[in-house]
């Protein structure tokens, strides 16, 4: 692999990073928060590319030699080719399946509407529930989305997956669910449930966290999200 390989390669790379922090594309990686880092490596990368590019014309105009660099360099457009051809789908039922919850004391908890249906995360829901007894969530209709997924015995929980940092960190926050649940319930189906506070509670079964339930009244599918993960409950 000579500069100029290097060089393209470089240029392509950081290309990749400006488009997919350019779209949602960076989401399935990376928290929101770090999108202008994800910009920022792109902006570095296409700048290395050409500096690279511009050293190897200024030396070659001297010297009429092209060095080559080791083939393993070539190793570089395993990443580049990762990030063109395959998205990853975001962590799903199977990752929440197999990973206890990571529901964790909130330091408080903000004041919520005093009127109407409560929109709230799985996470806000889960904190206030185990944490605040459900005082702010008593007698109010709550909407939560998530998706579905099955423990070994067959009951199904709603759950969102947040993040400290990117993907590879990702730990779930489950909500039990009990009511009017749909008769067949696939697991990664996204819903909206509509449901009351009840002050039941359960253990999760891969490490014995807390896991709060939710009396459903009603149940819709919905799309996936643009942004999959839930980073409220770690701001």
């Amino acid at each position: 692999m000579n500069r100029l390989a290097q060089s393209a390669l470089l240029f392509l790379l950081g290309a990749t990073l400006l488009h997919a922090g350019m779209t949602d594309l960076y989401l399935r990686y990376v928290k929101a928060g770090l999108r202008p880092l994800v910009l920022l490596a792109g902006v570095v990368l296409i700048a290395t590319a050409a500096a690279t590019l511009w050293y190897d014309r200024r030396r070659t105009s001297h010297d009429h030699d092209h060095h080559h660099e080791p083939r393993i360099t070539w190793l570089l457009t395993l990443p580049v080719l990762a990030l063109i051809l395959v998205a990853p789908p975001a962590l799903g039922s199977y990752s929440a399946a197999h990973t206890g919850t990571a529901l964790q004391k909130p330091f408080g908890f903000a004041d919520l509407p005093a009127d109407g249906p409560l929109r709230l995360g799985v996470a806000d829901y889960a904190g206030r529930a185990v944490y605040d007894e459900g005082r702010s969530l008593r007698d109010r209709e709550l909407k939560i989305t998530g998706f579905v997924t099955l423990d070994r015995a067959g009951t199904p929980y709603l759950v969102r997956m947040g993040l400290n940092c990117c993907a590879a960190d990702a730990q779930p926050v489950k909500i039990a669910l009990t009511g009017e649940i749909p008769p067949v319930l696939s697991p990664d189906t996204w819903l909206e449930i509509t449901g009351r506070y009840t002050p039941r509670r359960t253990k999760d079964p891969v490490n014995d966290g807390p896991v709060p339930y939710l009396e459903v009244t009603r149940a819709k599918p919905v799309p996936t999200p643009h942004d999959p993960y839930d980073e409220t409950w770690n701001t």
